[in-house]
């Protein structure tokens, strides 16, 4: 990797804190960031600005003026290291120093990057060590990983430092400050055998920023690092179940850009270590795949592995100080390893009978088949599981299944350079965390089905209840399981299908990312945008005026109750109104806030007056007596609020056809803890969303609308 020259400049004294970037609110940041991902922000050749600081930008400041960077998102305080990591007497003695502290020839990289350069600190990250060892193999996914550039050297240093790592989709630039935690100016964490190369420690600071804490770090699953680091493909194999190829598998992948990881299975002890030397729950790194012939005559599958505790190795056959190295060929004796430094080979078949698992990740499974021409293409989509709109847990739910997010896939005709090998279909779900720290992540019982869609059957929207039998469904993930990611491999024949991703049980929130690998050329569509309709939202028809003399008579005796002398309505007195003639006996309400009178005379007042006029109000009397009317009809339970479900028909009933990914956020909105939304509730919710498709559909121009500030702040102040 470069490294800059050193160049005479004066050393930089002070520390530089950045104050803290202006985030904007939930829904403009989603907005902000799908934007970005359509316009290829977030690839990891333009990867986003983790926490929004920009390297490129601090770095230059932090020159001009002479400064050391801070991190004030991960700052050198008990806070980044977490809880419950060190006891507290350690942790009051904890220095956070800059490597150029504890050395002065202090090096970013010492010759070449290695998997031998370093070895487990104080923290149970074994896992993420282990895929680092995996990420030195791959020059150019290590330089996706590891930006070049980055140095100790006098001209260019500020103690800043930045990396990049791929989250739930997209490729983040992490920046952090050099700021290493130590005890007796030793590092408490991943150390280097080259006591003055830094970059293992300051990889795992950046990490550790990611996943909210180095305590946050304690205890993981290889497979996690080894899709950061590569942001693609990933796949797991049960040892005690893998296929009778995976030898082969595992050989042509390391003949590809591939990271490889394992684990050996749990022990009645943390870490304990057994006689042959291998140690349970822990992560080891593949590093190779390589055949011998023993004897002269008998071929022998070899599989070689890393500790990266950085010794503690296998004793067994094939391991560095076993005789059957002297039944090889010179030439497969140069295979032969004699340094103790956690490196070690062993048979396939000792290695299937020793570890639990393998992942194996890339960019691209291309691998799979022997002498394949066929090149696998990817497709990702990003969906979420909404608690009564979108949440339908597992088939067993029958009554709700049917909810979930609803996947089109269709898969064109094969190439005849794609039809070796038994499966074509690589299909995985990556669930988001619901917390900034990895610890206090929730992960949910997921899975997936898959149903073949007859030809008959085929159309626009989504599927109901009735199509999902076990006649259509042809293969599903397996068990549902509290994990990061669920995958499987199999094979589909031309056609369409329908993929659902869902959790085991109903209402259960989350995001999650739907992965398709395949060999064939393939279409994939979530339901809401399988339709023809120009807009999301069906605006609601005008309500014709009724022939009933009486009830008109009424209306407007109500007006004339209770406008003031200009014969117009304020805000104060349609919240008396509403009170006095439409809430008047409900007990499971709060009423009618001052605030959203205002905002139902905003949606209503055609003169933006503020007050209602008599035309004005009967309009709105009218729409209100209309959605009251749904509402009590759809309230199927009688308890004067309606559940999510109950929620969706209401809408359906006013005409309001909406488009699922809009709904599911006005249940975010509307919905609250209890997941009830009252009589009043409603009535505002469908009047501000129809007010505000309706805006949108009047000025927009080509699907789009082009507004000025002034009229952006009128519009949105004012209704």
């Amino acid at each position: 990797m470069n490294r800059h020259i050193d160049l005479p400049r004066k050393e930089i004294q002070r520390d530089f804190k950045m104050p803290p970037p202006a985030v904007p609110h939930g829904m403009c940041l989603k907005v902000m960031d799908d934007r970005n991902m359509k316009g290829g922000m977030g690839s990891e050749t333009n990867p986003l600005k983790f926490m929004d600081q920009d390297y490129n930008f601090l770095q230059d400041y932090c020159l001009k003026t002479r400064q050391r960077f801070v991190d004030d998102f991960f700052p050198p305080n008990p806070r980044s290291i977490g809880e419950k990591l060190l006891n507290a007497k350690d942790m009051a003695r904890v220095e956070w120093l800059r490597p150029k502290d504890m050395y002065s020839d202090a090096a970013f990289i010492v010759d070449t990057v290695s998997r031998f350069d370093y070895a487990q600190g104080n923290i149970g990250n074994c896992w993420f060590l282990a895929s680092v060892g995996a990420l030195t193999f791959q020059n150019q996914l290590l330089q996706k990983v590891v930006p070049d550039g980055q140095s100790f050297s006098l001209n260019y240093y500020t103690g800043l430092f930045h990396f990049r790592f791929w989250r739930f989709g997209k490729w983040y630039d992490v920046v952090i400050d050099d700021k290493l935690p130590t005890i007796n100016r030793k590092l408490i964490f991943v150390r280097s055998k080259t006591k003055n190369e830094f970059w293992p420690a300051l990889l795992e600071k950046a990490y550790a920023k990611v996943c909210g804490s180095y305590a946050d770090m304690h205890c993981g699953r290889v497979s996690e690092a080894l899709i950061d680091f590569t942001g693609g493909v990933h796949m797991h194999y049960e040892l005690k179940t893998a296929p009778a190829d995976l030898w082969e598998i595992m050989y042509r992948a390391f003949q590809s850009e591939v990271l490889m990881g394992c684990e050996t299975p749990p022990g009645n002890q943390n870490e304990e270590r057994l006689p042959n030397g291998i140690v349970l729950g822990h992560a080891y790194t593949v590093t190779k795949v390589y055949q011998v012939i023993s004897s002269g005559k008998y071929p022998v599958q070899l599989v070689r592995l890393f500790n990266p505790w950085g010794g503690i190795e296998w004793n067994g056959d094939w391991s560095d100080n076993s005789p059957l190295w002297n039944t090889v060929s010179n030439e497969d004796r140069k295979q032969h390893l004699l340094d103790e430094n956690g490196e070690f080979w062993m048979s396939m078949k000792d290695f299937l009978r020793t570890f639990d698992n393998m992942d194996i990740c890339c960019s691209c499974p291309d691998f799979l088949e022997e002498k394949s021409a066929c090149h696998w293409i990817s497709k990702f989509h990003h969906g979420r599981w909404v608690p009564g709109s979108t949440a339908g847990g597992c088939m067993n739910h029958s009554d709700t299944f049917f909810t979930n997010p609803q996947f089109w896939l269709k898969i064109n005709e094969m190439d005849k350079a794609c039809e070796q090998g038994q499966n074509n279909v690589l299909v995985s779900i990556i669930q988001i965390p619901d917390k900034r720290n990895r610890r206090r992540a929730s992960h949910h019982g997921i899975g997936f089905c898959v149903f073949a869609v007859p030809p008959e059957m085929r159309s626009e929207g989504k599927f109901g209840s009735s199509f999902f039998n076990s006649k259509n469904l042809v293969a599903t993930s397996g068990s549902f399981q509290d994990a990061r990611q669920v995958m499987r491999l199999f094979r589909l024949e031309p056609g369409e299908y329908l993929i659902v991703p869902s959790t085991y049980i109903p209402n259960e929130n989350g995001e999650f990312i739907l992965s398709i690998q395949c060999k064939n050329e393939i279409n994939i569509q979530k339901d809401t945008e399988r339709t023809e309709k120009d807009f999301l939202v069906d605006l609601i028809d005008e309500v014709t005026y009724t022939d009933d003399v009486d009830e008109e008579l009424k209306t407007k005796t109500l007006f004339r109750q209770y406008s003031d002398q200009y014969k117009v309505v304020d805000a104060e007195k349609l919240q008396q109104l509403l009170h006095e003639n439409l809430l008047r006996g409900n007990t499971n309400t709060e009423g009618f806030g001052l605030d959203s009178c205002r905002s139902i005379i905003a949606m209503s007042d055609f003169s933006v007056t503020g007050r209602l006029r008599g035309s004005e109000f009967i309009r709105l009397w009218k729409r209100i007596m209309m959605f009251k009317k749904i509402f009590y009809s759809m309230d199927s339970s009688k308890d004067g609020v309606l559940s999510l479900n109950e929620l969706q028909n209401a809408f359906e009933k006013t005409g309001m056809h909406l488009n699922e990914d809009i709904l599911s956020l006005m249940v975010v909105r509307y919905g609250g803890a209890s997941e009830q939304i009252s009589l009043e509730g409603f009535i505002c919710l469908v009047m501000r969303l129809n007010c505000m498709a309706r805006i949108f559909q009047r000025l927009c121009e080509s699907g789009k609308i082009t507004l000025n500030e002034s009229e952006w702040i009128g519009l949105t102040m004012y209704s």
